[in-house]
């Protein structure tokens, strides 16, 4: 069974530019049959200054929907639309290093005509 508020959130929300971002699994509420539906999400924004802020914003929005989140990690992402680029690295203090070619993948899903990069170097 779909949970549909769990299918309308958005894989990728990412600003331009080079910012913080963070790997988040969000999961639905279990259903009758014992399975817990998740789907994981990419959110990376110019304005937050740590990687805590995104998360923080976006766990709050989503368990407003009565949705969990998970935070797996975070990193660094470079997106350059007019050069159809973008670049996955770094790592979060807090968070730790997310997986950057799960990442890659889920980023590839909205930027499919992108050249998408990870590297584990930087900061």
């Amino acid at each position: 069974m779909v949970d549909a508020k769990l299918e309308a959130v958005p894989v990728v929300d990412i600003d331009e530019g080079i910012f913080k971002y963070v790997l988040i699994k969000v999961y639905a509420k279990q259903q009758a049959d014992g399975t817990e539906p998740s789907k994981m999400i990419v959110r990376g924004f110019n304005r937050a200054q740590w990687h805590s802020d995104i998360y923080d914003e976006v766990s709050a929005s989503l368990m407003g929907l009565g949705l969990e989140t998970e935070c797996l990690g975070g990193g660094r992402i470079e997106n350059r639309p007019d050069l159809k680029q973008i670049k996955v690295y770094g790592y979060s203090q807090g968070y730790g290093k997310a997986d950057h070619l799960e990442t890659r993948r889920l980023l590839l899903t909205k930027y499919k005509d992108f050249s998408i990069n990870c590297s584990d170097e930087g900061y």
